[in-house]
């Protein structure tokens, strides 16, 4: 069965720190360009972060310097590294697999004080 499993999110105050992972199987997971999106209560789904199978990343531009991605192709993992949060960071987090657009049922990331 292909899927993907996010895990790690949590309530962190603003300027602290987190990291996701996302659990993958049942696919040749150093294939596939691995994605990070995430969603705010009340807003579409924006594109977070994404990560090729050599490690050459990409990120938006609201995280871009804050966020990092990256994965462990032995382990089938994908980490999104999360600094300096902010509370406009509050939202579900989803891991995504390229080109066959598995999605992880999401992980819940709150920016508050």
């Amino acid at each position: 069965q292909v899927q993907v499993v996010e895990s790690g999110g949590g309530l962190v105050q603003p300027g602290g720190s987190l990291r996701l992972s996302c659990a993958a199987s049942g696919f040749t997971f150093s294939s596939y360009v691995m994605n990070w999106h995430r969603q705010a209560p009340g807003k579409q789904r924006e594109w977070v972060a994404n990560i090729f199978s050599g490690g050459s990343t990409n990120y938006a531009d609201s995280v871009k310097g804050r966020f990092t991605i990256s994965r462990d192709n032995a382990k089938k993992m994908v980490y999104l590294q999360m600094n300096n949060l902010k509370p406009e960071d509050t939202a579900v987090y989803y891991c995504q697999v390229s080109v066959i657009d598995v999605w992880g049922q999401g992980t819940q990331v709150t920016v508050s004080s």
